[in-house]
């Protein structure tokens, strides 16, 4: 009986160790390989609050005021803009400048005007000062003058009256030379002749101005400087720009206005220059200014197109009152050439005015002389360089002791 008992606790032990192995190995299949240097992490429960008794003594932790403290997402309030960036944002006025007087301006512009007009004037005197003035150097005096653009009439005219003061003359001193050829070079150039430029008008309307030319010769830039002369003068002015052809003419002349304070009347690019010059008359009448200023497109004296619908501004504006000065504006530096033009734009309109510009460059003094004779109207304006203020009111005087020196 015992040996019985022995032999089942004997056969349950086996049965236990191989049940044991079995849950062994299973168990073993079921945990994931590991890396044998990695160490298992173990993720410990949140802890809880602790109440009552067990709660910790609060730690002192600095403390903001309630304005410090910020709702979650919302952004802190920006600054409001200073007053000084707010009015960086709006555009500026333009400044309104204060042309310089006309009275005498040719007269200040007089060395600039030298330096490049006296070779004429100390030619014809050096050449005067021979002790013996004959058939030779008479030439020479007259291929002197005939250079510099003086014309052949008024030439012959010039030699002929210095022949005949030189022989009463008899001895001839420096002064008596100087004072001799400044006296028949003003009487050439044209002391009497009346170099106002008409702004006034008979009726109760703007006096009107028209400034026509062909490509090149500075018309809108002459115009914009005219305006400074009557600014200056105390009249007040608007412009028309009836230079449709090109966009940066308009523009030009509108910023010309602006800096003396000068309203700008314009249109749209190749519109109709006849309807933006009765326009600028039309608002000038209204506005009650002093004159307008007509600036108009530059054209070749040999398109005949060209030229009529410059005929056709002219009528046009003239429904509304009388042009009363037309301005012939010349190139001073193309010479004789400028002759023709001159001569072609006198008949399609009536010239009243010569303006010439970039008289103080390579052009030569005698072309003053030689336009007025070719087309019967005075030199009133000359510009003498590429400054704002030197468009200069024409002063025989001060143009002939330039030309002579000191």
């Amino acid at each position: 009986m015992e040996i019985v008992i022995l032999a089942v606790v004997i056969a349950l032990v086996a049965i236990g160790a191989i049940g044991g192995l079995v849950v062994g190995s299973r168990r073993k299949k079921q945990l994931p390989p590991s890396a044998p240097s990695s160490t298992p992490t173990i993720t410990a429960p949140p802890a809880e609050p602790h109440v009552g008794e067990e709660a910790e003594e609060p730690r002192e932790e600095p403390r903001r005021t309630i304005e410090e403290v910020t709702l979650p997402g919302a952004a802190a309030p920006e600054a409001p803009p200073a007053e000084a960036e707010e009015a960086e944002e709006l555009p500026a006025a333009p400044e309104i400048e204060v042309p310089e007087p006309t009275e005498g301006r040719l007269v200040r512009l007089r060395a600039r005007l030298a330096r490049s007009q006296n070779s004429l004037g100390k030619g014809l005197l050096t050449l005067l000062s021979r002790e013996h003035l004959d058939e030779d150097t008479w030439e020479e005096i007259e291929d002197t003058l005939l250079t510099a653009d003086v014309g052949v009439a008024p030439t012959q005219e010039l030699v002929e009256r210095l022949r005949e003061r030189v022989k009463v003359l008899g001895t001839r001193t420096p002064e008596e030379l100087r004072k001799l050829l400044r006296e028949e070079l003003v009487e050439l150039v044209g002391k009497d002749l009346d170099r106002a430029v008409r702004t006034e008008s008979d009726r109760e309307t703007p006096g009107i101005v028209m400034v026509v030319g062909v490509n090149g010769t500075g018309k809108t830039t002459t115009t914009g400087k005219l305006a400074r002369v009557l600014v200056a003068d105390g009249r007040t002015v608007v412009l028309g720009a009836a230079d449709t052809f090109r966009a940066a003419a308009a523009d030009q002349l509108e910023t010309w206005g602006e800096r003396v304070g000068a309203h700008t009347v314009r249109g749209p690019e190749a519109g109709d220059p006849a309807s933006v010059a009765f326009d600028a008359v039309k608002e000038g009448a209204e506005m009650g200014v002093d004159v307008v200023l007509i600036d108009t497109a530059g054209r070749l004296h040999t398109k005949t197109g060209l030229m009529d619908e410059l005929g056709k501004v002219k009528r046009v504006v003239e429904k509304q009152a009388p042009v009363d000065e037309v301005l012939l504006v010349l190139d001073a530096t193309t010479g004789q050439n400028g002759l023709v033009q001159a001569r072609v734009f006198a008949e399609v309109v009536d010239i009243t005015g010569i303006v010439l510009t970039k008289l103080d460059g390579t052009a030569k003094g005698g072309i003053v002389v030689a336009v007025q004779r070719e087309l019967g109207v005075p030199v009133k304006l000359v510009g003498l360089g590429e400054g704002a203020d030197d468009l200069a009111p024409f002063e025989p005087e001060a143009f002939v002791d330039a030309l002579i020196g000191d």
